[in-house]
């Protein structure tokens, strides 16, 4: 009965060996798609949207190709670096859509897990208040006002995600944080806000 065990083994190497070179693969292309989401944002920062936009179409091939390199291997495609690397993806998409105030993209439209389009658009909205201090030190007051809107809404429905920790990716702690990203937002905004009518009114005197 032993000695089937040596014809066993050398049937599964081959196969643990293709799937260790198709993750090594995938976390180098994971990598990559994070280092492009991170500046897909810093152009959108910039206001660089056609080249943001020109990353993002990057990152989304490149997703793309990693999910179908490794969809011969199931058990990889809920790895954890792969659902990090296309939350960031899904970050730089809506950081871009929310500030051109355009649609968000959809899970089905990323074509990424749930659990990382979540977290991904929790990260966004906290992302979105560095957009609004800029708007906000350009005078640009109503813009900053949208933006903290969209802030709101998207933490108003994540919060309706009540699931286990293990379903959503931690999106609870996600969301934590945003609640305090906008709290401070809308505190920065307000305080600001009335700052500038008080100088306003103390100019007509």
């Amino acid at each position: 009965m032993i000695e089937d065990w040596e014809s066993i083994v050398d049937e599964i190497k081959p196969q643990m060996g293709a799937m260790h070179r198709a993750r090594e693969s995938a976390l180098g292309q994971c990598r990559i798609l994070i280092q492009t989401s991170a500046r897909c944002i810093r152009h959108v920062h910039r206001r660089q949207f056609e080249e943001a936009k020109a990353l993002l179409e990057e990152g989304s091939k490149l997703s793309a190709q990693t999910r179908s390199a490794l969809a011969e291997y199931p058990e990889l495609l809920f790895a954890g670096y792969l659902q990090d690397a296309e939350k960031e993806m899904v970050e730089a998409s809506a950081v871009l859509a929310i500030a051109q105030n355009a649609p968000l993209p959809s899970c089905a439209d990323l074509g990424v897990q749930a659990s990382s389009y979540l977290n991904g658009l929790g990260e966004a909205a906290s992302e979105c208040r560095r957009y609004v201090l800029d708007e906000m030190r350009k005078g640009r007051f109503s813009e900053g006002e949208r933006l903290l809107t969209c802030m709101e809404t998207i933490y108003d429905d994540l919060i309706t995600f009540d699931y286990p920790d293990s379903l959503t990716g931690g999106l609870r702690r996600t969301c934590d944080a945003l609640r305090a990203v906008i709290e401070r937002t809308r505190s920065d905004l307000t305080m600001t806000q009335s700052q500038q009518e008080l100088l306003a009114e103390l100019r007509k005197r």
